[in-house]
């Protein structure tokens, strides 16, 4: 018999007192006891200080009760309004309806509103919220979540003319799933058994009080920046009397923390559901993932036999008699693979999975001979709550959402990479200058003064069939090419041109024409020379293309 009056580890290492809030008592358990909870506010009260506030725990409580829960302050349920409170941010989101961060406008605490979805409900409240309300208001731990008060809203055309209801509950920082799924989170081994411990005294608490969770997981297990974890979101719980008195629906329990025997259908359970799930996070804590990650309810069973192996009437000897035994039967026989799954887990570690995963719920553990086995007492020892260290708000619906929005900008990323490389970009033209009114693009823009029309002027370097007007391009090797016309082209050297259709080039001038010569060309004529019909005495002679020294056959 556990003698409540031992000492503990602790006591004789003179850490903390004694203390048993949930009065845990068993015939099954060891001498030495069950590791006791860190100091609370309140038991700083009745040892004469003065309690200290938890930040972001949004307690409007003036002191806590025996199990260490914040006195209520307000106990007439559903007399006030929701505009006492003032939505700061949305922080869940599920079935049931949505949460909501919000600040009490009377005491600035922060608390959190969870809004009870009306929209399909037909015949009035729905009875999963009306279960909570009743369970919650029973529930006194510090280790369960603490309904504060209940509010609402008037009627109007945005709720249905329905009206809304709210709950109100204490405010807390994060979940243990958005907390795990922090970027570069990795969780220590004191830290691991501080939140367990908290998991099972409150999962202790609840089936001492005759409450089953029924949705034991990650996202349900919420923690403040005081290292204080609390069970949460009690819409599937029930309480229960006896086994067997009457059936009890199976399809409870997010299905990688179902247990086998609500797989295989049975409708007759007690506590051993939540420790299996309990025994899920134990080990998904320390191996750093979920370990039955199940698409659906074969997928699911399929992994837990190839696990903890196929049941036997030696290991559970029940298991054919449930009502889905005979369809999910296999023919394959998987021996059981615990010790070997998680192999770098300590002996005792691996102990305490086993004894968790065991198929047969009637030899499952409880939640006090968990809180006894070795592993809490090997070093290192749990880690203080206040102890751990504080993190920015990392709840499940936020983690998702950061996710999703990092997910889609990587694939508006992608995309738009895809398309670069399908379609590299063109340089774009320069932007048009701006044209006075009546401005014709066709039309030569006007040039200097020019003497050449359709035959090139005296002194001029331009040429051509319209005229045009003097425009220097470059030079080369002390050959300057003279000018552009309006018509073709003209290009000279120093003192000549290159007109119409034909040219020369030469020292001090170039002539170029039907019939090249001299100084005088036909067709056209360039330099600073004059032009005639025939050509003067010969220099250099030239045909269609011109020439120096060269002789062209039409003379």
């Amino acid at each position: 018999m556990l003698n409540l009056q031992n000492e503990t580890l602790d006591e004789r290492r003179g850490l903390t007192p004694r203390r048993h809030g949930s009065g845990m008592t068993d015939g099954k358990n060891a001498s030495r006891g069950v590791p006791p909870p860190p100091q609370t506010a309140g038991a700083d009260a009745r040892a004469g200080k003065s309690p200290t506030k938890a930040k972001g725990a949004g307690s409007t409580a003036t002191g806590t009760d025996a199990d260490g829960a914040p006195k209520r302050r307000h106990e007439n349920w559903g007399a006030r309004s929701v505009e006492c409170y003032e939505k700061l941010e949305q922080v869940g989101e599920g079935t049931y309806g949505q949460v909501y961060m919000a600040r009490c406008k009377e005491t600035n605490d922060i608390v959190a509103l969870k809004k009870i979805r009306m929209d399909n409900e037909k015949e009035g409240f729905p009875i999963t919220a009306i279960r909570e309300i009743k369970i919650l208001k029973k529930l006194r731990h510090r280790n369960v979540i603490d309904l504060k008060e209940i509010v609402t809203s008037k009627a109007s055309a945005s709720n249905g003319h329905k009206g809304s209801i709210y709950l109100v509950f204490e405010y807390m920082d994060h979940d243990l799933t958005g907390l795990a799924e922090r970027p570069g989170m990795k969780f220590t081994l004191p830290q691991i058994k501080c939140y367990m411990q908290q998991l099972l005294r409150g999962l202790h608490y609840c089936h001492r009080n005759n409450i089953l969770h029924r949705d034991v997981k990650g996202s349900n297990l919420l923690i403040n920046n005081n290292g204080i974890l609390k069970l949460a979101d009690f819409g599937l719980a029930r309480s229960y009397t006896n086994e067997n008195a009457h059936p009890l629906t199976n399809r409870v329990i997010t299905l990688w923390y179902r247990p086998p025997e609500l797989l295989l259908g049975t409708t007759a359970y007690g506590p051993s559901i939540d420790m299996w799930s309990a025994g899920c996070i134990f080990a998904e804590l320390l191996y750093g993932k979920p370990i039955l990650p199940g698409k659906n309810e074969f997928e699911q069973l399929e992994l837990i036999f190839r696990l903890c192996g196929t049941p036997t009437p030696e290991n559970w000897p029940e298991a054919e008699k449930l009502p889905m035994a005979k369809a999910f039967k296999q023919k394959e026989k998987y021996p059981r693979r615990v010790r070997e799954v998680f192999s770098r887990f300590s002996p005792s570690a691996k102990e305490l999975v086993e004894r968790f995963l065991t198929l047969d719920p009637a030899k499952r553990i409880t939640a006090v001979e968990a809180l006894d086995s070795d592993w809490f007492w090997e070093n290192p020892l749990a880690c203080d709550p206040s102890d751990l260290p504080r993190y920015e708000p990392s709840h499940e619906f936020q983690t998702k959402k950061r996710r999703q929005e990092a997910k889609k900008l990587a694939a508006e990323q992608q995309s738009k990479r895809q398309r670069t490389a399908e379609n590299p970009e063109r340089p774009r033209p320069p932007p048009e200058t701006k044209r006075e009114p009546g401005w014709d693009r066709n039309r030569q823009p006007p040039g200097p003064p020019s003497m050449a029309g359709r035959y090139g002027g005296p002194s001029t370097a331009t040429a051509g069939w319209s005229g045009g007007h003097k425009k220097p391009t470059y030079s080369q090797q002390g050959r300057g090419y003279g000018s552009v016309g309006g018509g073709l082209n003209s290009l000279g050297s120093r003192g000549g041109s290159y007109s119409n259709l034909n040219a020369k080039h030469g020292g001090s001038g170039s002539y170029a024409g039907y019939r090249g010569g001299g100084q005088a060309a036909g067709w056209a004529s360039g330099g600073g020379n004059r032009s005639g019909g025939q050509g003067a005495p010969p220099v250099s002679r030239g045909g269609w293309t011109g020439g120096s020294k060269k002789e062209d056959g039409k003379k």
